[in-house]
Formats: structure tokens, C-alpha cells, sequence
């Protein structure tokens, strides 16, 4: 019997808009940001042979994005990134701190396997919204 085994990527969350959400749809704008957990911005995506795991580490506006978060963060990553069966990670996030976010994971994870940061700029249940798409994008590379 010839079992192919799914690849495993894992979606640590922060929040941001990409997890955003709007009172009103019709003005998506008016959002409130890191809203909608993980899980939940995983549950339309089907992504053929991988293993998709979700964990929420933070969920706060990016504005609001702190070391503390870095740190833990940074562990969790460590933590899955270490598993043999893990092809890689990918970080939600907003997109106010996104490349500071990234330029402190640059500096102290090692080089290993892949670690994607994807975010949007319209709140989840925006009628346009770009955050699936991104997610999408991400998790396929």
C-alpha cells in the first residue's frame, strides 16, 4: 500500500487585521482588529496534502505587538520548527509591525525551514477581503 504523507505547516496566529472584524460590512473600514481566531481563518481553506495545525499565540492589533509577544512567539516557532514532521510555519499577522515582526525573527531564528508572514489589509468579513487569498498564497509556498 503506498501512503503518501501529508506535509504539516503550522499557523501561528497574532491577530491584525487580517483577523479583523466589522460591525458593518458595508463600511469595512470600522473594524476592529485580531478578532477572529485561527481556527477560524483556516475553516474555508482546503489545501490538498498538507496537515494544517493552527495555534493562537496572540491576538492584538499589530500596533499593540510587544516583546513579550516576540518572545513567545519566537518559542512556539522553535517549539514546531524542531518537529521533524513540520515543513514549516506560517504567521498571521497585522500589518502595522509585520516588518519589524520579521526583521527580529531574521535576526535570531536560525535558518531552517520555511517561516512565512502573511497579512491583509481588509478585516476578515470585508466583502473584498484579502486576507484568505494571502493565507492561501502562503500556506501553498
Amino acid at each position: 500500500m503506498d501512503v503518501k504523507k501529508l506535509k504539516k505547516i503550522v499557523v501561528l496566529a497574532t491577530g491584525g487585521t487580517i483577523a479583523g472584524w466589522a460591525n458593518d460590512v458595508a463600511q469595512p473600514q470600522h473594524y476592529k482588529a485580531g478578532l477572529v481566531s485561527a481556527s477560524d481563518l483556516l475553516a474555508d481553506i482546503q489545501m490538498d496534502g498538507l496537515d494544517v495545525v493552527a495555534e493562537q499565540v496572540a491576538q492584538v492589533d499589530s500596533k499593540d505587538m510587544s516583546f513579550a509577544i516576540w518572545q513567545r512567539l519566537l518559542s512556539r516557532l522553535s517549539y514546531w520548527l524542531a518537529l521533524d514532521d513540520v515543513q514549516g510555519v506560517v504567521i498571521t499577522h497585522g500589518t502595522d509591525t509585520v516588518e519589524e515582526t520579521a526583521y527580529f525573527l531574521s535576526v535570531v531564528l536560525p535558518n531552517s525551514k520555511p517561516v512565512a508572514l502573511t497579512c491583509a489589509m481588509l478585516p476578515a468579513n470585508a466583502p473584498d477581503a484579502d486576507g484568505p487569498a494571502n493565507l492561501r498564497q502562503a500556506l501553498a509556498w
